[in-house]
């Protein structure tokens, strides 16, 4: 395996454990750099994008330079490289402010956001490359890594609890989002490289804001305060349908609460160091 990696929204200690593999310093958007990561590989797993749909109209520019320009450089290279496959991560967030439940491939997209029309444009360019592409949907991340994000919300809710600071409720909490383990999104983009041509919807399951609220409340034990800012825009409510990804054999094997569980006991370890 090689790794193509620019580190400019990440650590070289995330690279730990990794003996072994190849690695090229550099830029998605950087050919040179490119040629040299998809040089002799049969397939590309597709990582690398500016993530935050809420912080996106700021940078939006930057956004399309790096999500999409960065992904038509891939593409480009990867063909002329005689790759076979290359599986891109998009994201569910490409709905927008839908209400609509049962969410499908083929529900129409109406992104709301800068980060969402790029990574909705990178699945058209995908889509029109000529080598096999699979876009995979992704729901909201939730799970520890060794860049564990806080501006996810699982994430943000369990570490607040721990410190004893309520939880940010934009809204009523009412609103859906589909969610997925960082582990069972690992897994996916694996099983990705033998499924069919396409876009895929990939997560766990629907939960509504407020009930991972009182998932996290359930799983620490004890009484966690909410702070319901319903002055706030709670952003997208979406409820997903995941049965395509179903369809080739994937299926998530961590719930929300083994999730929540995990995280409690990592953040809590006195060795743990997190990095924000």
């Amino acid at each position: 395996m090689r790794l193509l990696e620019d580190f400019s929204l990440s650590s070289p200690r995330n690279l730990l454990g990794l003996d072994g593999d190849e690695f090229v310093r550099g830029d998605v958007r950087d050919r040179e750099a490119v040629d040299r990561a998809v040089a002799d590989v049969d397939a590309v797993v597709h990582l690398a994008a500016i993530t935050g749909a809420g912080t996106s109209h700021e940078i939006a520019e930057e956004v399309f330079d790096v999500n999409l320009v960065g992904t038509e450089t891939l593409l480009e290279a990867a063909v002329d490289a005689g790759v076979e496959r290359l599986v891109l991560a998009s994201s569910c967030n490409v709905y927008g402010d839908s209400y609509a439940e049962d969410l499908t491939e083929t529900s129409p997209a109406a992104p709301a956001n800068p980060y969402a029309e790029s990574k909705l444009a990178a699945e058209a360019a995908c889509a029109e490359a000529p080598l096999e592409t699979v876009s995979l949907r992704l729901a909201t991340n939730f799970g520890y890594s060794p860049g564990v994000r806080f501006n996810l919300v699982v994430n943000s809710f369990v570490f607040r609890a721990l410190v004893g600071e309520p939880l940010s409720v934009y809204g009523d909490g009412e609103n859906w989002r589909p969610f997925l383990h960082v582990e069972d999104t690992a897994r996916a983009f694996v099983r990705a490289l033998d499924w069919e041509p396409g876009r895929y919807n990939v997560g766990w399951n629907n939960v509504r804001i407020e009930d991972v609220a009182r998932a996290v409340e359930r799983v620490a034990a004890r009484p966690v305060e909410r702070d319901y800012l319903r002055e706030r825009d709670p952003g997208p409510s979406y409820h997903v349908d995941f049965s395509k990804a179903r369809a080739q054999g994937f299926e998530p094997t961590c719930s929300l609460t083994d999730g929540i569980a995990d995280l409690l006991g990592r953040f809590a370890e006195p060795t743990s160091t997190i990095h924000q």
